[in-house]
């Protein structure tokens, strides 16, 4: 997923696979400040692209250990995870969309609610170029407006912000329902707590 961090799991060698999240990691440490709709929208898809992927995948590696890459020969499997990614995908661009137009709002006084659905719409249509499937990338945009029309600007920043895709990952993970009960807690953390890094980083990229 995302606009230049694609990539084919069949591609992916077992000794590779760390080498590969620090990389995209990497890849995506900011380098400019936030001045624009355009950096915005650059920050929205690649944050959300890397903590989709980076928590769903360390899942997987946690719960299935060192043997998980071997699962990756499994066509069904494949089709799970993809499914997943993209699920958990949408709903996390949706979050941070919404953190940081509430967090711009009460900071810079923005109003300009409207270009967040511009902005969301816009991403989907170049992720839809690079395989989002036409039905999620539809329950993505119907689930954002339902959302925002009871949004509250003022407070969504600072209140629980996150907590959408987080329940997205713990939902769509492709784990046994037994298990998930078990990591409930753990699952919704481990997304949050990368969901707090953006957050730290955006106030320092912000220059509205």
């Amino acid at each position: 997923m995302g606009l230049k961090y694609r990539f084919n799991l069949k591609d992916i060698k077992i000794e590779d696979f760390k080498v590969y999240l620090f990389a995209l990691f990497k890849a995506i440490l900011p380098k400019k400040k936030i001045r624009n709709f355009l950096d915005l929208e650059e920050f929205i898809q690649k944050r959300s692209a890397w903590v989709s992927q980076v928590t769903l995948y360390n899942y997987l590696k946690t719960r299935m250990g060192t043997k998980y890459v071997l699962h990756f020969n499994d066509d069904i499997f494949l089709e799970s995870i993809n499914l997943a990614k993209w699920n958990i995908y949408i709903i996390a661009l949706q979050d941070l969309t919404f953190f940081t137009f509430s967090y711009i709002h009460n900071n810079f006084n923005l109003e300009d609610f409207e270009k967040s659905r511009r902005i969301y719409d816009s991403i989907l249509d170049e992720e839809l170029k690079n395989g989002l499937p036409e039905e999620i990338a539809a329950h993505g945009r119907k689930t954002f407006s339902e959302r925002y029309e009871k949004i509250d600007w003022k407070k969504y920043f600072n209140s629980l912000p996150f907590n959408s895709s987080a329940l997205s990952l713990y939902k769509w993970a492709p784990i046994a329902d037994e298990l998930k009960t078990l990591d409930r807690k753990i699952v919704l953390n481990s997304m949050i707590l990368k969901w707090d890094n953006i957050k730290d980083e955006f106030a320092k990229l912000i220059k509205f």
